[in-house]
C-alpha cells in the first residue's frame, strides 16, 4: 500500500475569504437570482391584471398615497451609506465600525418597518376588495418578508459581533456578505415603488 507523500504545508492558508472567493458569497448570489425572478413575476402579475381593467386603478379607488411610500424609498436609498461603510470595514476586520454600523442598521430597520406598516394603510385599498388590491398587498408583502429577513439576519450578526465569536474572520465575512444582500433588497424595491405609486398614476 502506497503511503501518502505531502509536497507542502497548506495549513497557514486562510480558512475564509470575501467576495467570489468564498462559497457563500455564490450561495447568496443564487439566492438574489431565484428571489429576483419571484420579483419579477409578481410584477408581471400586476401588469397582467392591469391590462385586464377597464381602469387602473378601478373606479372608485385611489392611487396609493404618495407620503410612505416615497420616505421609506428615500431612507433605503440613504441606508446604502452606513452599509457600504460596514462592507468595507468587515472585509478590512474593523469591529468598531462593524458593530457600531450594524447597531446603526438595525435602527435603521425599525424606522423602515414603521413606515412599512404606513405603506399598507396609505393603498388606499384592502387586499379583499379586487384584484387591484390584492396585487398590490402582495408585492408589499413579499418585499416586506425579504426586509424582515434581512433585519433578523442583521440582528443575530450584530449579536455575535458583541461576543467572543465575532472575533472569528469569518463572521466578517457573513457581515460583508449580509451588506451585499442588502443591496439586493434596496434595489429591488425601486421597480416595485415606480409599480405601487406611480405606474396607477401613469396610466390613463
Amino acid at each position: 500500500m502506497l503511503k501518502p507523500h505531502f509536497t507542502s504545508d497548506l495549513s497557514g492558508l486562510p480558512s475564509y475569504a470575501f467576495g467570489h472567493r468564498a462559497l457563500t458569497w455564490w450561495g447568496v448570489i443564487a439566492f438574489m437570482v431565484i428571489e429576483g425572478v419571484a420579483f419579477a413575476m409578481a410584477i408581471a402579475a400586476y401588469f397582467y391584471l392591469m391590462n385586464h381593467q377597464e381602469a387602473w386603478p378601478p373606479d372608485p379607488f385611489l392611487p396609493p398615497d404618495l407620503l410612505a411610500g416615497t420616505l421609506f424609498t428615500l431612507l433605503m436609498l440613504l441606508s446604502e451609506i452606513p452599509n457600504t461603510i460596514i462592507k468595507k470595514a468587515a472585509e478590512k476586520e474593523q469591529m468598531a465600525p462593524v458593530r457600531m454600523g450594524l447597531v446603526l442598521m438595525l435602527l435603521i430597520g425599525l424606522v423602515l418597518f414603521v413606515l412599512r406598516a404606513l405603506e399598507f394603510g396609505s393603498l388606499n385599498v384592502l387586499w379583499t376588495d379586487n384584484p387591484y388590491g390584492s396585487v398590490l398587498w402582495m408585492l408589499l408583502i413579499l418585499h416586506t418578508a425579504h426586509l424582515a429577513t434581512d433585519w433578523v439576519d442583521t440582528a443575530t450578526l450584530t449579536a455575535l459581533m458583541f461576543t467572543r465569536h465575532g472575533r472569528f474572520g469569518r463572521r466578517f465575512g457573513d457581515v460583508s456578505e449580509t451588506g451585499l444582500y442588502w443591496r439586493f433588497v434596496w434595489l429591488t424595491w425601486l421597480p416595485i415603488y415606480l409599480t405601487i405609486y406611480w405606474l396607477p398614476r401613469w396610466v390613463p
